[in-house]
C-alpha cells in the first residue's frame, strides 16, 4: 500500500510554495507528481516551441483562445500583486525533486483536451456568463483587495467556491475541474504500482476530488473517456439554417403580399447595412484596422446566411495582413504585465478582432428581424398573413393536392 501525500496549493501563493518545500525535504518521496501536461511543463521550462500563428488562424478557436489568454492573466495579474509567479509551486517541486534527485511525473490532462472538453460541453448562456465575469476580472485593478490568497487552500472556502463554480457553469466545472480530479487520480494510481511514497502537488480545488477517487477508485469514469476530443453540439449550423428560413421566408411573404417589389429590396438592403454596420463597428471596438472592418462588414451580409463561414474570420485574415503576428507573440500575451499590454500585441488583437467581429455579425442577424417591419413602415401580421395565404395559394394553383 503506497504512502499517498497530496498538497492543496494555490497557485500563486508563496505560503504554497514553503508548503510545497518542507513536504518533499521532510517526506523525501519516490516520485513527485504535479498537476502539469507535458506541453505546460515545457512552457514552464521555456523550452517549448510556440505554435506558428498560421496554425491559430486555420483552426479558428478564437473564442477559445481568448478564454485561455484572459485566464492566464488574470492568474498572472493575482501573482504579480502579491509577489508570486503563477504557478511558481509547481516549478518549485519540479526544481526541488530535480535536486534530490527524484523522479517527477506530470499527471495532468493535456490543455487542448481540458480546453476542447470545456468549451464544446458549455451552453450558450454558460459562455456568456463566463465572457462577462472574465471581462470584469480583467478591469480590477489590485485583485489582491478582492482575493484573500492565504484563504484560497483552506478547505472551507475552497469547497465554497468550487460549488459556487459547479453552479455558476455546471457543465464547464465537469470539464474542467471533475474530470481532470479523476485523470489525476489514475495516473496517482498507476504511479502506486511502482513507487512507495508519493507526494502529488495539485490545485487545492483538486484535492478533495482526488482524494476520493482514490478511496472509491471503482467510481473513476475509464480514463480512454476522459481523453476523447469533443466535437461541439451543431447549434451553430442549426441557428444557421433557421436564419437562412427565417429570411427566405420574410423574402416571400413580402414578395406575395401585394406590398411592392421595392419593399423587398428595401428589405434586402437593410439586410446588408445593418449585418455590415455592425461587424464593421465591433471590429473597431475591438481595436481592429478600418480595412478589416469593412471585409468583415462585406462578408457578414454572406456569412449571416451561411453557418459554414464566419465574418470574424475574414475580419482577422485582413487584420492578420496588417498586423503580421509572430510566434514570439505567443510568449508576450503570457508575458503581458497589464491588459493594456496584452492588448498591444499583434497576435492578441487579430484573435480579439475575429471574436468581436463575429458578435457583431450575430448582433446584426437579432436586430435585423427585431426591427426591419419598424424600419419598412408595414405591419408585420398583414404582411406575414397576407403574404404567405398569397404564396399558399398560388402553390396550390400550380400544384393542386
Amino acid at each position: 500500500m503506497s504512502d499517498i501525500t497530496i498538497i492543496g496549493t494555490a497557485h500563486v501563493s508563496q505560503k504554497s510554495i514553503d508548503e510545497v518545500t518542507a513536504a518533499i525535504h521532510e517526506i523525501h518521496p519516490d516520485v513527485v507528481a504535479i498537476e502539469l501536461d507535458q506541453g505546460r511543463y515545457l512552457g514552464m521550462k521555456r523550452q517549448l516551441e510556440d505554435p506558428s500563428v498560421e496554425a491559430v488562424l486555420e483552426n479558428k478557436n478564437f473564442n477559445q483562445l481568448l478564454v485561455q489568454w484572459m485566464l492566464a492573466y488574470i492568474q498572472r495579474k493575482i501573482g504579480m500583486d502579491v509577489g508570486v509567479e503563477p504557478g511558481a509551486e509547481m516549478k518549485t517541486a519540479s526544481q526541488e525533486a530535480e535536486q534530490l534527485g527524484i523522479p517527477l511525473a506530470l499527471i495532468d490532462r493535456n490543455i487542448a483536451i481540458t480546453l476542447n472538453r470545456f468549451w464544446s460541453s458549455m451552453s450558450f448562456f454558460e459562455k456568456a456568463k463566463m465572457f462577462y465575469a472574465l471581462a470584469t476580472s480583467l478591469v480590477v485593478d489590485d485583485l489582491e483587495d478582492v482575493i484573500d490568497i492565504d484563504e484560497m487552500t483552506k478547505d472551507d472556502v475552497v469547497t465554497l467556491a468550487m460549488e459556487e463554480f459547479h453552479k455558476f457553469s455546471p457543465r464547464g466545472a465537469q470539464a474542467l475541474i471533475s474530470e481532470r480530479d479523476a485523470y489525476m487520480a489514475h495516473h496517482i494510481i498507476q504511479l502506486t504500482a511502482h513507487h512507495e511514497k508519493i507526494v502529488a502537488v495539485v490545485g487545492a480545488g483538486h484535492k478533495k476530488g482526488i482524494e476520493e477517487y482514490l478511496t472509491y477508485p471503482d467510481r473513476l469514469p475509464p480514463i480512454s473517456e476522459l481523453n476523447e476530443m469533443k466535437k461541439g453540439k451543431p447549434w451553430g449550423k442549426v441557428l444557421g439554417g433557421v436564419v437562412i428560413a427565417l429570411f427566405a421566408l420574410l423574402l416571400v411573404a413580402i414578395a406575395f403580399s401585394g406590398v411592392g417589389l421595392e419593399v423587398m429590396f428595401e428589405a434586402l438592403v437593410w439586410w446588408v447595412i445593418i449585418n455590415g454596420v455592425l461587424t464593421f463597428v465591433f471590429t473597431l471596438l475591438a481595436g481592429g484596422h478600418v480595412l478589416s472592418g469593412l471585409v468583415g462588414g462585406i462578408v457578414s451580409p454572406i456569412s449571416s446566411l451561411n453557418p459554414l463561414i464566419a465574418a470574424g474570420w475574414f475580419a482577422a485574415l485582413m487584420e492578420a495582413k496588417i498586423r503580421k503576428p509572430k510566434p514570439a507573440d505567443f510568449r508576450a500575451i503570457f508575458d503581458a504585465q497589464s491588459f493594456s499590454d496584452m492588448n498591444s500585441v499583434p497576435l492578441f488583437k487579430v484573435v480579439l478582432v475575429a471574436a468581436l467581429a463575429n458578435v457583431g455579425s450575430t448582433l446584426g442577424t437579432v436586430v435585423y428581424f427585431l426591427f426591419i417591419f419598424p424600419i419598412l413602415g408595414v405591419d408585420p401580421m398583414v404582411v406575414i398573413s397576407t403574404g404567405l395565404s398569397n404564396f399558399w395559394a398560388a402553390i396550390t394553383g400550380i400544384f393542386p393536392f
